[in-house]
């Protein structure tokens, strides 16, 4: 049996060949192949164009696809309450006092008799290993409420017998400060200044706390008056 060997050329050539649709005729002419040939050619170039347009549509759906599960969405916004802006109140009382301006000072800086002659000061002590803090106390029966506040104060670099100085650390918010005036060698005007935050359960009666509370202050220094006068004595017998 003969074996005929095609070369590769021949294999292509058979290849398009197949591929032309019959025509009318047996014979094609040489016009007629190169026409297919040419179409055939087309054809491919339009299947192949189609193929890489599809490709590229759904490559780039796959990256859009992609791109949005890498998105990372911000969490869910959480609402806040604010807590009301609690109203301050400042309140200032003056008064002259029979003692040396010196006598006036080093008696107000005894902390811990301030409540001999502070009506609403129920203690105040000082903190053990820290000379400029101290612990007090409220207490005081006023706008049918028993009335109890507690605070940390720091006192502020004085300036001698002329002003002492202090805010709250921690606790009822407040801060203050006295000054001494001299008006005499035997005399000194007193002016003292608080400045508080308004508690909750006083703010229904806001209005009436300030008048309320510079008439305590004053109450104060009229009993730190008569209190300073006996210091002042007693420190006169002393140096005999």
């Amino acid at each position: 049996m003969e074996m005929r060997i095609f070369s590769s050329s021949t294999f292509r050539q058979m290849s398009v060949t197949a591929a032309v649709p019959p025509s009318t005729s047996t014979m094609s002419s040489p016009a007629t192949s190169s026409s297919s040939t040419l179409d055939l050619n087309a054809r491919r170039k339009s299947i192949s164009t189609s193929s890489s347009s599809f490709i590229s549509t759904h490559r780039f759906k796959c990256i859009i696809s992609r791109s949005f599960r890498s998105i990372s969405y911000p969490s869910p916004i959480r609402i806040r309450h604010l807590s009301p802006v609690m109203e301050w109140q400042d309140c200032t009382v003056k008064m002259e006092v029979d003692v040396p301006t010196s006598v006036a000072y080093k008696c107000y800086s005894d902390h811990g008799a301030i409540p001999e002659w502070m009506p609403f000061i129920s203690s105040v002590k000082m903190v053990e290993d820290k000379p400029d803090l101290s612990r007090w106390s409220l207490k005081y029966k006023a706008f049918g409420q028993d009335l109890e506040y507690s605070w940390l104060a720091r006192h502020m670099q004085p300036t001698p017998n002329q002003k002492l100085h202090w805010r709250s650390v921690e606790g009822l918010p407040n801060r203050g400060a006295v000054r001494f005036f001299p008006k005499g060698p035997s005399s000194c005007i007193i002016q003292l200044t608080v400045s508080y935050e308004v508690p909750l359960l006083l703010v229904p009666v806001a209005s009436a706390l300030k008048p309320f509370f510079e008439n305590l202050l004053a109450q104060g220094l009229e009993r730190f008056a008569t209190f300073a006068k006996s210091y002042s004595a007693d420190v006169h017998l002393n140096d005999l």
